[in-house]
């Protein structure tokens, strides 16, 4: 004999059609009862809109959910919610639809940044990606160089986005889910644009693409304090900044204005990563200071933060059948290094 603890228990998980949310979540199963002479169920529930087609989909589905759990027959009757519990939910789900931008939103945003190019800030922003998601994490990957985009070509990418309804698929290499602007430019075209345009493609890979739920998003920043990395600061209110450098003093001294730049715009600076630190001889071990030394701890100190890690001049092991040129190997000394970066910065965000 049907019970109204089984008949609550059969629809409080039915979606409310408006809300997509559950019937018991909203408290929307009003008032039900039940005729035992003629095994017969009446409920009452409450939508967002009455006279729909919608209620039409739901009074089927109830229907047929109370006569699979062995009513007779069934009568239904539709009230609106109230406008109290209307306005909650439909906040939440304004909320929701900001995605990325959600204060519902638990992704860290990390920016990569240096001060001037040929620091290698794009290979710190792919290894440092590629080490989060070996950690376990959900992560995305944004090639925010748009004039100098170089991301696909160093993880090897050969496929390009789909479009899926009105959302970009970004492409999963390495566990990452990568976006660039090299995704949208046929033969290496140059990009010609001003500020307002690269403003708009930038919304656009945080609004139009389908990033899911992801733990960490990281954005490969033009270097310098030009407009996207501007746009950034002003797009991402809450992002972190790793500072990328070599140890050349003039180096160093120039990536102290992204940094600078970071801090006036309240972002929060992880750290120092100190590329092309030394070349190690695999002959004799000998290590030589290409660059200079003491560039990465004086940014470090001038920024009031903390080398994160030294990395050696090296070439990744190149695999012809996964060609990456960029991604080093988890066995790898500097693929090593990485992981290590990688960790201190789940630690410092996550704890």
């Amino acid at each position: 004999m049907l019970t109204e603890q089984n008949i609550r228990e059969v629809l409080s998980g039915l979606q409310e059609p408006f809300l997509h949310r559950p019937l018991g979540e909203l408290n929307a199963i009003e008032e039900i009862k039940i005729k035992e002479e003629k095994n017969h169920v009446s409920v009452k529930l409450l939508i967002a809109k009455t006279g729909t087609a919608e209620q039409l989909q739901l009074q089927t589905q109830v229907v047929n959910l109370l006569k699979e759990a062995g009513a007779a027959t069934v009568g239904i009757r539709f009230s609106e919610l109230p406008e109290e519990i209307l306005s909650q939910y439909r906040q939440a789900e304004a909320e929701d639809d900001k995605g990325l931008f959600s204060p519902n939103n638990k992704t860290a945003f990390i920016a990569i940044a240096s001060g001037k190019g040929g620091v290698g800030k794009s290979t710190v922003s792919v290894n440092l990606a590629v080490s989060l998601a070996r950690l376990g994490k959900k992560v995305g990957l944004i090639d925010a160089d748009i004039y100098g985009f170089s991301v696909p070509d160093m993880m090897g990418i050969t496929t390009r986005p789909v479009v899926r309804g009105e959302k970009i698929i970004p492409v999963d290499r390495f566990g990452v889910k990568v976006i660039s602007m090299g995704f949208f430019v046929e033969d290496n075209a140059p990009i010609i644009w001003r500020g307002p345009m690269l403003g708009k493609m930038l919304n656009s890979f945080f609004n139009e693409v389908e990033w899911g739920d992801i733990d960490y998003l990281l954005l490969d920043l033009p270097p310098g304090t030009g407009d996207v990395a501007l746009d950034v600061h002003t797009m991402l209110p809450s992002c972190k900044e790793i500072v990328v450098t070599t140890p050349h003093p003039t180096a160093a001294f120039v990536a102290a204005r992204a940094g600078a730049m970071a801090i006036k715009t309240e972002h929060e600076i992880l750290g120092v990563i100190e590329n092309m630190s030394y070349f190690e001889s695999k002959l004799t071990g000998e290590k030589e200071y290409v660059f200079g030394k003491g560039g990465g701890q004086k940014l470090a100190e001038e920024l009031r933060t903390s080398v994160l890690g030294q990395l050696p001049l090296e070439q990744p092991n190149w695999n012809e059948d996964d060609f990456a040129p960029s991604v080093y190997d988890a066995d790898h000394k500097l693929g090593k290094i990485y992981g290590e970066i990688a960790q201190k910065v789940v630690k410092t965000i996550e704890e």
